[in-house]
């Protein structure tokens, strides 16, 4: 059966997702004091990045939809699309005329970049900084869709404060029915495996008895938000990170002992498929644990020990290959002497 097919294949149901409509209505699920703040007008422009693999093209068009209709025009420099080798043909010539489409009544406002080979997550995000415009830049999966006012909040946080790495609020949408499930702000925290999860604030967040305002918080999930000149100053993301885990625990390290900070918004709520399965490996272990090791190598000294036992893996001579860490490491010194 096709749907069935389709399933296995994207880890959703794109029988369904192909039969809703782009601009479908999604409830907003922000607390009422979200709807009622005023941003400044001159905020910083934003270029949205997207990545995906083997993505449904009914659910990247909703995506593109959803930034199109709920980012203000003035602020929106561009929408990259990033495609880190897909197979699937309607990624091919349906996506290229829906982009046509789309930029014959907006010039030059949806860009595509294609990589040659599968790179994984972290250079997936790297190729779309590197292509992105705006002010600030916002790196994404594409099996998204933005609320209103999404935009707005993160914007205004980066006008006062460049060195701010963001993360909205993720709603879950159930990879099976599609429905959106509404998630309460949480902290983005880690272990010693290096994997993120959901953590309480700081109770000083919590004193304030406002959900609508802004968390400081360890990490984040994955997707970020920050000044694109920033992030380019401390070193981006790590490419040395394969396939999938451990880039945004090792950016949040970073961004903190480099006096920047990481926040979760609130009133910024984009939906994001949950899926049942992920495109880029059938196990994800391996990668994750080679990643969490590079990790520690470059950045955790003394504490290094700890992700080890975390693995359950010997201190010396487990054989797994993290990769040249050199040039990250003379990064850190780099950031280091600039401090």
């Amino acid at each position: 059966m096709e749907a069935e097919r389709q399933f296995q294949e994207y880890g959703y149901n794109v029988f369904l997702s192909n039969r809703l409509p782009v601009n479908r209505t999604i409830p907003d699920t922000r607390d009422h004091r979200c709807a009622v703040k005023i941003y400044p007008k001159d905020l910083p422009s934003i270029s949205v990045v997207l990545i995906y693999l083997n993505e449904a093209l009914s659910v990247i068009k909703r995506a593109v939809r959803s930034i199109i209709d709920k980012t203000p025009a003035h602020l929106l420099t561009e929408i990259i699309l990033v495609d880190d080798y897909s197979l699937n043909e309607d990624l091919q010539m349906a996506l290229d005329e829906y982009i046509y489409l789309i930029n014959k009544d907006k010039p030059g406002l949806i860009k595509k970049v294609r990589h040659k080979r599968q790179m994984g997550l972290a250079k997936a995000r790297m190729s779309g900084w590197e292509a992105a415009k705006g002010q600030v830049v916002a790196l994404l999966d594409a099996h998204i869709e933005v609320h209103k006012e999404w935009a707005e909040p993160l914007l205004a946080r980066i006008k006062a404060d460049r060195t701010i790495v963001l993360s909205p609020v993720f709603d879950k949408v159930r990879f099976d029915t599609l429905e959106i499930i509404k998630y309460y702000p949480s902290a983005h925290g880690f272990d010693w495996n290096l994997w993120c999860m959901y953590e309480s604030f700081r109770p000083e967040w919590y004193k304030m008895n406002d959900p609508s305002e802004p968390g400081k918080s360890p990490s984040i999930m994955g997707i970020l938000v920050a000044d694109r000149q920033f992030l380019g100053e401390i070193g981006v993301l790590d490419e040395g990170i394969t396939i999938y885990g451990g880039e945004n625990v090792e950016l949040a390290l970073r961004v903190w002992l480099c006096g920047g900070s990481i926040e979760v918004v609130p009133c910024s709520k984009i939906a994001h498929i949950e899926r049942a399965h992920k495109p880029y490996s059938p196990d994800l272990s391996k990668p994750m644990i080679r990643n969490a090791l590079r990790v520690a190598e470059i950045w955790l000294d003394e504490y290094k020990s700890n992700v080890n036992i975390a693995w359950n893996l010997p201190q010396k001579d487990h054989g797994i290959d993290i990769g040249d860490v050199t040039e990250r490491k003379q990064l850190r010194e780099k950031l280091k002497s600039e401090e």
